[in-house]
């Protein structure tokens, strides 16, 4: 008897999830292709500071290689010379001192990121890109990497560590002693009091930052003290992360966004006034669409920028790609097809990837209402289970896309990416 009434449950929960599942496709609309463009003609606003990229998949060659291709553009047609990624601040570092100096190779600054969906070869062509274009570059018009996240330790210890033997080699010593421990092997065993300790420590550290702040100016630069000051900063985030693991989501992407503001304003004292940042689109999309209730990066940065933040999201039709089971840690390649009336519109669209500028799209009366409506589009993460496929609500996000977003790429078929170990 509880056999069956197992089995009925079973198959009950397995119709709901197959009437959810909602994959009917949409109609196209008639010369839809009027309305888009190809990545290089893409135009964002004069006065736009942000230009966010969201991805809808982290495991496809094609996302990936967005990266490069919107930014060359971006490079060339809007004056953009930064990037940021959704990676360890301190780790971007490491990629930015190669391609500024050619230290090392791409592919050893890409794994300092310590990521595993960046190491693959669509970003280290990237990065090695960025590297070739700053060669032949003149000193004003060099290209710069940042990631602005703060899941890691190791390298912004680093140059915190560094910093300090420049302008106190005594504190060096000390601060050194107490952080030996904190690494990104073993940040997951630090127990709650060690953590506690750790979060006072770094405490005591931003304070003599402060404290000292002109004398160590005099000692190094303002540049450098900046930087020495945001190490500090991530470190304090990474710890209260674990310190307050029930608010994890939340916390983080409001340090995403405070991490983002930090890098726009550094960079503005050095000229520059626009920057791509990359990441998933749960980050990057303005309405904290996402099921788990958290505030997104995206409406912090809409709030702070208001217009002078510009969203780019990213869409699929027919997608292999590549994640990792986060139960097992076995990385494999799935294969999924996913409607909605937006990707559906641009059926008929001869191109595999192009770009839809929503304000631009509007002028159809017919897009514009698809627009306006709140769809299920695309959100996959790096975690993914066999199960998932059985319904839309756990590989898509519902939002009103016109809300969301600013404009969208949409990639017919995307391809998976293969993880360089």
């Amino acid at each position: 008897m509880i056999f069956v009434k197992r089995s009925f449950l079973f198959i009950s929960v397995l119709f709901l999830l197959l009437a959810l599942t909602g994959c009917g496709k949409g109609e196209a609309i008639k010369d839809a292709s009027t309305y888009t463009s190809t990545i290089e003609d893409i135009d964002i606003p004069d006065d736009v500071k942000i230009i966010g990229f969201g991805e809808a998949t982290h495991g496809n060659v094609e996302f990936q290689s967005l990266k490069k291709d919107l930014f060359q553009a971006l490079v060339k047609n809007e004056d953009v010379r930064v990037f940021v990624l959704e990676g360890d601040f301190g780790g971007a570092q490491q990629i930015n001192q190669f391609i500024l100096t050619g230290a090392g190779t791409a592919e050893e600054a890409v794994k300092a990121l310590d990521y595993g969906i960046y190491k693959t070869d669509q970003m280290i062509e990237f990065v090695q890109w960025m590297h070739d274009y700053n060669m032949t570059a003149d000193e004003n018009n060099k290209v710069y990497f940042y990631g602005n996240d703060m899941q890691r330790y190791d390298y912004s210890k680093k140059g915190l560590l560094d910093y300090y033997e420049i302008v106190n080699s005594q504190e060096a010593a000390e601060y050194g002693a107490q952080l030996e421990d904190v690494t990104n092997k073993t940040m997951r065993d630090l127990t709650n009091s060690q953590l506690k300790e750790l979060d006072e420590n770094i405490d005591a550290i931003i304070k003599d930052l402060q404290s000292n702040k002109d004398a160590y100016i005099k000692e190094s630069s303002k540049e450098a003290y900046l930087f020495a000051a945001q190490y500090a900063q991530i470190m304090k985030q990474r710890t209260q992360l674990f310190l307050n693991d029930s608010d994890y989501m939340n916390l983080r992407d409001k340090y995403l966004a405070e991490n983002l503001q930090w890098i726009v304003d550094f960079e503005v004292a050095q000229g520059h006034s626009k920057v791509l940042m990359s990441a998933h689109n749960g980050h990057i999309e303005k309405t904290s669409a996402n099921a788990a209730g958290y505030k997104s990066m995206g409406q912090y940065l809409e709030e702070m920028y208001q217009d002078d933040y510009f969203a780019i999201g990213t869409d699929f039709v027919k997608n292999t790609f590549q994640a990792q089971n986060a139960g097992s840690g076995e990385r494999k390649n799935y294969k999924i097809e996913h409607h909605n009336a937006l990707v559906d519109a641009f059926s008929d669209v001869q191109d595999n990837i192009f770009y839809v500028d929503f304000e631009y799209a509007k002028k159809s009366n017919e897009l514009a209402n698809i627009l306006s409506e709140a769809q299920r589009m695309g959100n996959i993460g790096d975690d993914f289970r066999p199960w998932y496929k059985l319904t839309q609500m756990l590989y898509t996000i519902k939002m009103t896309p016109a809300d969301a977003y600013d404009g969208i790429i949409i990639v017919q078929e995307a391809t998976p990416t293969k993880i360089i170990e």
